[in-house]
C-alpha cells in the first residue's frame, strides 16, 4: 500500500490570442477580429471513498492539465482546457515545502491545487480610435506548477493495535467484510486493512495496522509509518495474545510505543483485549486477570476462532465509541 508520494503537477497553459482582420467580399478592409485564447485547465483533488491507496500517483509522478486552445479569426474564442480531477483517498493530506496545504478528510471534498493560465486576448481588444488596426495580441499565461507531497492517514472508528501474530487480522475477518491475508507467522499484514463492522444496527470502520515491535515509534519494522494511521481513529483496541508469557508487559510496551510516537495516541480511548483465549485454561486466565488488576485494568478475553465472547468485546467497544 502506497501511503506517501511526492509528485509534480502543472495546470494547463492559456491559449494565445490571435491577430486577424475581417476579410469579406464587400469589406476588404474590415476591422480586427482576432479571438481570445481559452483558459488552461485546472488541477483539482477530489476525496473519494472508492480509492484507498496512493499507488496511482506513485506509478506516474507527473500530472498535467490540458492547455487552452488559441483563438481564431472571426472573434472565435479558443476552447478551454479540460480540468484534471485527481481522486485521492479520504484522509489524504497535501503538503508543499513541509507545510500542509489541505487535509482531505471528507468524502466528496474538492480542492483546486493548481490554477490554469488565463487565455490571451485577440487583437480585437486593442483597437481604438487612434489605432484601428492593432497588429498585436496577448499570449496566454502559463498554468501553476507545483511539487507536492501526498500522505495518507486512514480514517477509522477503531484501530487494532498489537504485536505481530496477535490475531488482529483474524478478528477483523470474523467481525467484518474485510478479507485480510492471514497466516500463523509474524508480519503477515504488511499494509493497513479496513473493515466495516455492524454493532447494534450501526456501522463502524475498523483499521487493522501491521503488527508493531518494540522500537516501532522510532521506525523499527516501519512502525512509524504504520502508527500514523491510528492518529485519526476514535478508539484503539489494544490486543495482547494469550500465548504471551507476560501479557501485562506486552501491554506496557505497546502503550509506550503509542506514547513515544504521539502523546495524542496514548490518550485515546483504549479497550484492552486478550486474544486467542481458547488456548489457555481457567487458572491461566485468573493469573492474567490478577496481573492486570494490579494496574487497574480489566481486559476482555475473546477468541476469534471459536467466537467466544466476541459479542461482549464489541459491546464494550460500542459503549466507548457512541
Amino acid at each position: 500500500m502506497t501511503d506517501e508520494v511526492t509528485i509534480k503537477i502543472k495546470a494547463g497553459r492559456g491559449g494565445d490570442g490571435v491577430v486577424s482582420f475581417l476579410r469579406e467580399k464587400f469589406r476588404p478592409n474590415g476591422g480586427p477580429d482576432g479571438g481570445d485564447g481559452g483558459n488552461g485547465g485546472n488541477i483539482i483533488f477530489v476525496a473519494d471513498n472508492n480509492v484507498n491507496t496512493l499507488s496511482y500517483f506513485d506509478s506516474r509522478k507527473q500530472f498535467f492539465a490540458e492547455n487552452g486552445e488559441n483563438g481564431s479569426k472571426k472573434n472565435m474564442h479558443g476552447k478551454e482546457g479540460s480540468d484534471l480531477n485527481l481522486l485521492v483517498p479520504q484522509g489524504t493530506t497535501i503538503f508543499e515545502d513541509g507545510k500542509v496545504i489541505v487535509d482531505m478528510t471528507k468524502v466528496g471534498q474538492t480542492f483546486l491545487v493548481a490554477k490554469g493560465g488565463n487565455g490571451g486576448w485577440g487583437n480585437q481588444h486593442f483597437a481604438s480610435s487612434i489605432k484601428q488596426k492593432p497588429e498585436w495580441s496577448k499570449q496566454g499565461l502559463p498554468g501553476e506548477e507545483r511539487e507536492i507531497k501526498l500522505e495518507l492517514k486512514l480514517i477509522a472508528d477503531v484501530g487494532l493495535v498489537g504485536f505481530p501474530n496477535a490475531g488482529k487480522s483474524t478478528l477483523l475477518s470474523v467481525i467484518s467484510n474485510a478479507r485480510p491475508k492471514i497466516a500463523d507467522y509474524p508480519f503477515t499484514t504488511l499494509e493497513p486493512n479496513l473493515g466495516v463492522v455492524k454493532i447494534h444496527d450501526r456501522e463502524f470502520i475498523f483499521a487493522d495496522i501491521p503488527g508493531l515491535i518494540q522500537g516501532a515509534s522510532s521506525g523499527r519494522g516501519l512502525g512509524d509509518k504504520f502508527l500514523k494511521h491510528l492518529e485519526r481513529t476514535k478508539e484503539l483496541l489494544l490486543m495482547v495474545s494469550a500465548e504471551s508469557e507476560n501479557p501485562v508487559e506486552d501491554y506496557k510496551i505497546l502503550l509506550k510505543e503509542l506514547n513515544d510516537y504521539s502523546k495524542t495516541l496514548a490518550k485515546k480511548r483504549i479497550t484492552v483485549a486478550i486474544s486467542k483465549s481458547e488456548i489457555i485454561d481457567e487458572n491461566r486466565r485468573k493469573e492474567i486477570i490478577g496481573d492486570f488488576k494490579k494496574i487497574k485494568i480489566s481486559p476482555v478475553f475473546f477468541s476469534a476462532v471459536t467466537k467466544d465472547n466476541l459479542a461482549e468485546l464489541l459491546a464494550e467497544i460500542f459503549e466507548l465509541i457512541k
